[in-house]
């Protein structure tokens, strides 16, 4: 569902569109569409967020390895 606060970006490698909220900029995620591992943009001026570092080394809590799970 999208909110007022969303923004949208495009994934750099296959160009499928997306959005989130604000507060998940400088986040990597699997885009949905091409697996990729994606950077979420800084959200644009006027978001209520200014630039945001992002998180390094922290891809284990948003990339989830596919493959056989116990």
């Amino acid at each position: 569902m999208s909110t007022p606060q969303d923004f949208k970006f495009y994934c750099s490698h296959c160009d499928q569109p997306l959005k989130c909220d604000p507060r998940y900029g400088g986040r990597q995620i699997q885009c949905p569409s091409c697996q990729h591992l994606i950077r979420i943009p800084n959200p644009p001026p006027g978001s209520g967020f200014t630039h945001i570092e992002p998180e390094s080394g922290r891809t284990w809590d948003t990339h989830l390895p596919k493959g056989n799970q116990s």
